[in-house]
């Protein structure tokens, strides 16, 4: 069962990203982590994970190291150190795109079950969005992200490949279906 704890972490999260949306739709960005926190759920995460799911991106999007701290100081070391494995930089300004992207991918292989379940969670999400975003807007699609067409491609096959040298968990099987019909539609445009 979810605790008082979780209800903390949702609050806490939505005044952390109240400002930020989700690239090119405006969407308010706690739906990617209500999402994320749903996801997994469903797949069997305890309370610890699903608090690190509504605060995934938080070190990365809001604060670095304070931020840090902070999630420390009121969800504590396991909390933090999942949200830690889901985060690819924490410095301002960010590193450039493909070493942050080649290094998170590097880490996955060694990462605890609670981070891969988390991080596998974030990037399902994020890839059901970028093929429900690509099936309203096409090809122009790829200007939101850093990495274009081919980097954003690269990235989330190289993270299917990653998630499954780590772990054999159904999410990923699920990952991979949408990242093979993202590669699909995207096919040849």
């Amino acid at each position: 069962m979810l605790s008082e704890r979780f209800t903390e972490a949702l609050t806490f999260a939505t005044h952390l990203h109240a400002n930020q949306t989700r690239k090119g739709s405006g969407v308010p960005y706690i739906a990617h982590l209500l999402a994320v926190a749903s996801i997994v759920l469903e797949h069997g995460a305890n309370e610890e994970e699903a608090i690190a799911a509504l605060l995934h991106d938080a070190i990365e999007d809001q604060g670095g190291a304070a931020t840090r701290e902070e999630i420390r100081r009121r969800f504590g070391d396991t909390v933090t150190e999942i949200v830690d494995g889901c985060t690819d930089s924490d410095i301002t300004p960010k590193p450039p795109w493909r070493q942050r992207k080649e290094a998170y991918i590097a880490h996955l292989p060694t990462a605890s079950k609670s981070i891969l379940l988390v991080s596998a969670a974030d990037k399902l999400h994020n890839a059901r969005s970028i093929l429900n975003d690509y099936r309203i807007v096409g090809e122009s699609l790829w200007e939101r992200f850093k990495g274009g067409k081919e980097g954003t491609l690269w990235y989330y096959r190289s993270l299917v490949k990653a998630f499954r040298k780590a772990s054999s968990m159904p999410l990923i099987d699920e990952l991979d279906r949408v990242v093979c019909e993202i590669e699909e539609i995207s096919k040849d445009c």
